[in-house]
C-alpha cells in the first residue's frame, strides 16, 4: 500500500522515520566515547560501525525514492572517530532527509526501482527496509549498553 492510499501519509512516513532518528540518536548519546567505538558483543560490530550504515543510507535512499538515481553515499566515514563527530554527521542526514523528502513525487513510493543495483522492491519499501534496518541495529546497541550497565532510553519514546 502507499502513501496515497490513504493509510500514511508521506509527512507521516517522514515523521515515523525521524521519530526513530531521534531515539537512535538518543542510543549513539548514551554510549560512552570509548565503548562506542570499540565495545563489541560477541561477533557483533562496535556500534559507532553500525550508525555508520544508517548513515550511508539515509541519504541515499531517500535521493533514491526521489529520483530514480540510486548514488552511494559520497562521504569518508572511515576517518571519524569521535562521538562528536558522528553526532554532527547524524544531525547533517536528518537535515538533508528533511530537505530532499517534499521533492519525492508521490508516484515514486509505488514505483519499483533497484535500489543501489541490488534491491528491487518499490520506494515505500525500500524506505521501510531503511527504517527497519535501523530498529534491527539500535537493538544491538540496546544490548551493548545494558552489558554496559548503561540504561538504554525508553523505546517509545521517539
Amino acid at each position: 500500500m502507499t502513501p496515497t492510499e490513504g493509510v500514511l501519509s508521506s509527512q507521516a512516513l517522514l515523521d515515523y522515520w525521524q521519530g526513530h532518528r531521534r531515539l537512535t540518536r538518543r542510543v549513539i548519546e548514551a554510549f560512552p566515547e570509548d565503548k562506542l567505538f570499540s565495545f563489541t558483543v560477541g561477533s557483533m560490530r562496535p556500534f559507532s560501525e553500525m550508525v555508520k550504515e544508517f548513515l550511508t543510507m539515509t541519504e541515499p535512499i531517500a535521493h533514491g525514492v526521489a529520483t530514480g538515481e540510486w548514488a552511494a553515499f559520497g562521504g569518508d566515514l572511515g576517518s571519524v572517530r569521535t562521538k562528536a563527530e558522528l553526532l554532527r554527521l547524524w544531525d547533517q542526514a536528518t537535515e538533508k532527509l528533511n530537505t530532499i523528502w517534499p521533492s519525492i513525487p508521490a508516484h515514486r513510493f509505488a514505483e519499483v526501482d533497484k535500489a543501489f543495483g541490488q534491491w528491487e522492491n518499490s520506494g515505500l519499501n525500500t524506505i521501510l527496509y531503511g527504517i527497519d534496518n535501523e530498529i534491527h541495529h539500535r537493538g544491538q546497541g540496546y544490548v551493548y549498553l545494558r552489558a554496559l550497565g548503561i540504561d538504554p532510553p525508553p523505546f517509545w519514546e521517539r
